[in-house]
């Protein structure tokens, strides 16, 4: 697809999904403050069907001001289970306070995120069990719990990659709003007709990019001035189908997306691998809050359970051979 062509695409679905915010000064905010990126310029560029739009915010407020309009518009169908303790909270687990946006040099005030007291996701079918399926059951029933939930899958993580897919690519209700919000979890908010909204980053879009792990998700487009960004580094990746790893903050969540890309024809070379190895080696991963913030860029339920057990042991005996024990018993 030519460069106008997706530019005129991107656009359409920008202006389309504004027009659905019924709130004037959320609307006005993400007008201003919109970057499309990641893997939709990237299927068009190819000639593929695009999965869903990933959209940022340029800054703190937008993303915020989003983020509460679309909780407080979360309308699960099934009410017993995830009705109530959804809320946009920063770093500190406090709720987002608009009016005091958190000093520039407060990284963790700044983090913007949906608590779900769950297993960290929140589906607009519901579920008709109660929270406490991984915080009182018997081990072993966590697993059953996400199959229950969300179909029947090989493992849990395809459990949840299939509940999301099914979300994204479902044939839509037209009786139903549009952009709804249809799938919640700590890091992003998916919308009904292809959209997701993306809180873990905010930023201009290098700002953004510094976190993206694979070049050829890099272009972007951006709403205030009409703008599609097509970076060389990324159209080569893109030609040749070639992973190139240009460095992440979240080197692990950068290794468990290589299933999903290599089952897509993508190909691989070993010194990639090694350039996010090397960064995970110089990671405490024995800190139980350094591991949950880095899986917390894979957005699946699953390891959540894994970080809880973690986080209930006695600290000196958290080591290789005691996570190797919890991840063997849950997946």
């Amino acid at each position: 697809m030519k460069a106008k062509t997706i530019k005129a695409v991107l656009r359409k679905k920008v202006d389309d999904w504004l027009a659905s915010i019924e709130d004037g000064a959320v609307r006005e905010a993400a007008a201003k403050n919109t970057i499309v990126t990641g893997g939709a310029i990237a299927s068009m560029l190819l000639r593929e069907k695009v999965s869903d739009f990933d959209i940022y915010f340029r800054d703190w407020r937008t993303a915020a001001m989003v983020a509460k309009y679309y909780v407080d518009r979360f309308k699960p169908e099934q009410k017993n289970g995830i009705s109530c303790d959804i809320k946009v909270v920063n770093g500190y687990r406090s709720e987002i306070d608009l009016a005091n946006p958190p000093s520039s040099g407060d990284d963790k005030a700044a983090r913007i995120k949906v608590m779900i007291r769950s297993a960290g996701v929140a589906n607009e079918d519901g579920t008709t069990k109660p929270y406490e399926y991984f915080e009182s059951r018997p081990e072993g029933e966590a697993t059953a719990y996400i199959s229950d939930v969300m179909g029947d899958a090989g493992d849990i993580q395809d459990a949840h990659d299939q509940t999301e897919d099914l979300v994204l690519n479902q044939i839509e209700d037209d009786s139903k709003p549009r952009y709804r919000p249809v799938f919640l979890s700590s890091n992003a908010i998916t919308l009904s007709h292809k959209v997701q909204v993306i809180l873990r980053f905010y930023g201009e879009p290098d700002a953004i990019h510094a976190n993206y792990d694979y070049v050829h998700c890099t272009n972007y487009w951006t709403s205030w001035d009409n703008e599609l960004v097509l970076r060389k580094e990324a159209l080569e990746a893109l030609l040749t189908r070639e992973l190139r790893y240009v460095g992440s903050k979240y080197p692990i969540c950068s290794l468990i997306r290589l299933r999903k890309f290599i089952a897509r024809g993508w190909s691989v070379n070993a010194g990639q691998i090694l350039k996010a190895v090397m960064q995970i080696s110089e990671l405490d991963l024995k800190d139980v809050n350094v591991l949950e913030d880095q899986l917390t860029g894979v957005d699946a339920a699953y390891f959540m359970e894994v970080v809880s057990k973690l986080k209930e042991a006695d600290p000196e005996k958290v080591n290789h051979a005691y996570l190797v024990e919890i991840i063997e018993r849950m997946f």
